[in-house]
């Protein structure tokens, strides 16, 4: 399970928790302009913008969890299982599989309105990355800093959804996620009135009781709703410090913790492995871990983005404690 969400300030931040049980030894991955994309329906791509991202750790190819790429479209794929439906090969279709479609998109998309362009003719279908590598059920939440959308492949097609929300979390489908903050809409950050009774005199015991209702568990739905309020209400400065350091704190308030999401298995919880965070507009990705607290940046703008082999960075998931004395 995961949550996707976007913010802006003076710049465009998006990001997301990674959650899940096992981790695949994660790493920043930067894939530069000439390094050869190869598709296994389609034809190779030897040139395409730089992407900057999280990948597996997989060293033969980038794939991609999240990513940004030079020109400020970011993407995530979130868990979407027991919905995604992947297809047969259609030979009037553009068939990308779906560990291939961040850097399909990705590749060569400018802004949203590409992304839309090249999805009209998109089939992704059933093809493993591998043996030992099976596809997982995603849907994804694409954004550039003016919009952002949800792709979602169902049993009667790729539904694409406009995102007004800004986040993105798992199941249900996006529609009914959408549709259930209608069940919220009396949640505000000020103290309510009195309406329970004209008779009764209620007291107001404590600040944030505007919140009273909102979502604390970490199912996707409740995670969805208490994401989208903790976002639609942020203030932060425009500083980038102040901007990141806000980001991370929208995507902390649905952070999972190990023990509290037990997995069928006594010895594994899901929890949040990483959380990230891209500044579209500066080309920077910031990361926090489960046990690294410490805020780490990489940008993509001081590599060398002409180059035609892989950039890697592992991900620091060891404590970085500052002692002052």
């Amino acid at each position: 399970m995961c949550t996707a969400s976007e913010y802006l300030r003076a710049n465009h931040y998006f990001g997301r928790n990674f959650d899940y049980e096992i981790s695949y030894d994660e790493r920043v991955c930067i894939t530069p302009r000439n390094y050869e994309f190869k598709f296994r329906k389609i034809d190779d791509m030897k040139s395409h913008f730089a992407i900057i991202g999280i990948t597996a750790g997989i060293d033969e190819y980038p794939l991609y969890y999240d990513a940004m790429n030079e020109k400020g479209v970011a993407i995530a794929g979130l868990n979407f299982a027991g919905n995604a439906v992947y297809r047969e090969i259609e030979e009037d279709m553009v068939n990308v599989t779906p560990f291939e479609f961040i850097p399909y998109l990705l590749s060569q998309s400018e802004s949203i309105e590409d992304v839309k362009e090249l999805l009209l003719n998109l089939n992704l279908v059933n093809i493993n990355y591998s043996e030992d590598l099976p596809l997982s059920p995603l849907h994804w939440m694409i954004s550039d800093e003016n919009s952002s959308i949800i792709v979602e492949p169902l049993e009667d097609g790729l539904k694409v959804y406009d995102n007004p929300v800004g986040v993105l979390t798992n199941n249900p489908t996006f529609d009914m996620q959408l549709f259930n903050l209608n069940n919220y809409r009396n949640l505000s950050v000020k103290t309510p009135e009195n309406t329970f009774s004209k008779d009764l005199e209620l007291d107001t015991y404590s600040r944030g009781m505007g919140a009273i209702g909102l979502p604390g568990d970490l199912s996707s739905s409740s995670r969805f709703v208490k994401v989208a309020f903790t976002k639609e209400n942020s203030f932060s400065g425009e500083s980038e410090s102040e901007s990141v350091s806000q980001f991370f704190h929208i995507l902390a308030s649905v952070e999972q913790q190990k023990g509290l999401t037990f997995i069928d298995d006594p010895d594994l919880y899901e929890y949040t492995i990483y959380s990230s965070c891209y500044n579209t507009n500066k080309g920077i990705l910031y990361y926090k871990t489960y046990d690294n607290h410490q805020i780490t940046a990489v940008n993509l703008n001081k590599e060398n983005l002409d180059g035609d082999s892989l950039i890697i960075y592992p991900l620091i998931d060891e404590a970085q404690i500052n002692f002052v004395n």
